[in-house]
């Protein structure tokens, strides 16, 4: 089992630490195109308009500044640079050792800057959304499209995978619909049901830690993975197709 996360949009920058080192991230084949966008970022980063370009706020000039200098600025594990609802209601710091483990086999977050890194792979706090365009690149869902498909498909063959990115990091990569089950979060009431945001990402954070520290087996299949959710929550289970993967609806009533 594999779970898709997307990144936070805010990380929490270490204090200390060595810089990141591309020989030593996951899916290597994706350094060269890491390389590429990393230098594009930096160099917008430093224009003038670099807010603008970055679809960002003045409150935010310091992560934007960041950006030129990341190959100098300490890196700790994607899990504690991640920070917020999603990752906050997965945990990782409050699970066992082994529960860690799991999930650093387990997780892997599609990046606009890194493409996909591992939940334990060392990177810097940086600031770039997968919407973004950068000059040169263009689009960075429909540049890294192509480039994880090549690297991440024969590393992902046999998993299932466990596709909780929201839509602008899905479209970056799509994997393999016939061992993929995207999972959508609604709320219920009287009969009406609504799909949430923030609740979505809470409820995907707390879906990874109850795959990651449930006993038994990890899933297999997706009718394995529904029956896990159904420990927890409503759930149903919508097969999906040549074309489309399945989909794990999870219903939230009062």
């Amino acid at each position: 089992m594999l779970i898709l996360l997307p990144p936070s949009e805010g990380k929490t920058p270490p204090d200390a630490g060595a810089p990141v080192d591309l020989a030593e991230l996951s899916f290597p084949e994706l350094n060269a195109a890491r390389q590429e966008v990393a230098e594009a970022l930096a160099t917008v980063s430093g224009q003038d308009d670099a807010l603008k370009q970055l679809g960002v706020g003045a409150t935010l000039v310091h992560e934007v500044s960041r950006n030129t200098r990341l190959a100098h600025e300490p890196a700790a594990p994607a899990h504690s640079i991640y920070t917020g609802v999603l990752f906050d209601a997965l945990g990782y710091q409050s699970m066992t050792a082994t529960q860690q483990r799991k999930a650093d086999a387990a997780v892997v977050v599609v990046s606009g800057l890194w493409g996909a890194v591992g939940f334990a792979d060392r990177i810097p706090a940086y600031r770039l959304s997968m919407s973004i365009g950068l000059p040169g690149l263009g689009k960075l869902a429909s540049y890294w499209k192509p480039k994880l498909a090549e690297a991440i498909n024969g590393h992902t063959e046999g998993h299932l995978m466990v596709d909780c990115r929201s839509s602008t990091y899905a479209a970056a990569w799509v994997p393999d619909p016939a061992h993929t089950v995207a999972v959508n979060v609604f709320t219920e009431r009287d009969g009406v049901r609504k799909v949430v945001s923030h609740f979505a990402k809470h409820t995907r954070g707390e879906l990874a830690r109850h795959l990651l520290t449930r006993r038994g087996k990890a899933p297999e299949t997706p009718a394995q993975l529904a029956k896990a959710a159904a420990e927890k929550w409503v759930v149903e289970l919508v097969p999906g197709t040549a074309r489309k993967a399945h989909t794990l609806n999870i219903i939230l009533t009062d």
